[in-house]
């Protein structure tokens, strides 16, 4: 399929969404779409302006333009759209978890305290500054939100959670100026409260990631995040603000832009010691018979901390299923075998060839 063709049907599949959201009475969304298909066009006008299809799509443009038009009177202001913003995408309530809720992954806690907490806590001594770009990389399911929202709970800091693929989507034309939006009210509320703020994005390979179409609109997010990062390593600005990215796919980050990350640090799978801590924090929480926890934790190689929450979740399940078939007034206690039996049928979540692959983009690019 040629460039072209790939536009035209990028520029056909926004125009579709454009119209049934205008259809269905959505005049924001479809103004977005409407926005993003003449974008579209316009590039491949400029691309390819020898085209047959030329007319058409100035046409197109056109006709959009005057449907934007009217459908702009019924869509609220931009101060109020801001407004709506802010409470719907910006700053949330971070999760109640410090690092002692978080089992293992003591190297991880160590790297992130010498980055952000100590800095945070005495700026005068560090006159070379600090790290405020870190990216936690790894398989999901083990604990890269937990560990960003620990590090705010730490320092107290206002927390900003983002989901990167709601900014390219969701936002779409107002995608680049929310950006910016974002870091201003980081900055403001760092200096206003005299306290830091971080900025949390999941599914950073969303913003920063290699695509093979990308179009004006993908390009300008990711070159205004990136702008936005770079304010944050001036030397002359004394904010205390740090963005933590996310992503279970740190091969599709482009290179360039890592070094805005001078921390990167690999959140791995479980080691054995570490899935013993897990199966009791987790058996602790209900009624147990003789757990062998090192047969289980044995058994459970290659399991994310989700897997195993899981999977003892499954167990209890299991016996108050059976509590419930022979009528009786309490559940039995979970045992060795019933763990077992969870794991013939429970698979790990991520196979091997993806932790090796971690491994090796980890040997490659590691910066703790």
């Amino acid at each position: 399929m040629s460039a072209q063709v790939m536009l035209e049907e990028m520029a056909r599949k926004y125009a579709v969404l454009a119209v049934k959201a205008d259809k269905d009475g959505n005049s924001n969304e479809a103004v977005n779409y409407y926005k993003k298909a003449i974008e579209i066009l316009s590039q491949i006008i400029t691309l390819y302006p020898d085209s047959v299809a030329k007319n058409a799509y100035e046409q197109m443009i056109k006709e959009y333009k005057k449907r934007i038009e009217v459908l702009s009177e019924l869509v609220p202001s931009s101060q109020t759209q801001d407004k709506e913003t802010t409470a719907e995408l910006l700053v949330k309530d971070k999760p109640k978890v410090s690092f002692n809720d978080i089992i293992g992954l003591d190297d991880v806690k160590e790297t992130l305290k010498e980055a952000i907490i100590y800095p945070s806590k005495r700026p005068d001594l560090f006159p070379l500054g600090w790290p405020r770009g870190i990216l936690l990389f790894g398989p999901p399911g083990c604990g890269k939100t937990m560990m960003a929202a620990a590090v705010a709970n730490e320092i107290d800091s206002n927390f900003i959670q983002l989901d990167a693929a709601s900014i390219m989507s969701k936002w779409l034309g107002e995608a680049e100026k929310n950006v910016a939006k974002i870091f201003n009210t980081a900055r403001e509320m760092s200096k206003k409260e005299n306290r830091p703020s971080i900025i949390f994005v999941d599914e950073l390979d969303a913003i920063l990631g290699v695509f093979n179409n990308e179009v004006g609109g993908e390009a300008r997010v990711r070159n205004q995040f990136l702008k936005e990062m770079d304010g944050l390593l001036d030397k002359s600005e004394n904010y205390k603000v740090y963005v933590i990215g996310a992503t279970n796919k740190p091969w599709r980050l482009d290179e360039p832009f890592l070094r805005r990350f001078q921390k990167r640090i690999y959140i791995p799978l479980p080691d054995f010691q570490e899935r013993i801590a897990l199966l009791k924090y987790y058996t602790d929480k209900i009624v147990t018979e003789n757990l062998n926890l090192e047969e289980i934790s044995k058994a459970t190689e290659g399991y994310t901390a989700s897997d195993i929450r899981d999977i003892i979740q499954t167990a209890h399940m299991k016996v108050v299923k059976e509590m419930f078939e022979k009528n009786l007034s309490m559940p039995r206690a979970v045992t060795t075998n019933d763990v077992m039996d969870v794991l013939k049928y429970r698979k790990p979540s991520v196979n091997q060839d993806l932790v090796k692959a971690y491994s090796t983009w980890y040997e490659k690019f590691k910066a703790l």
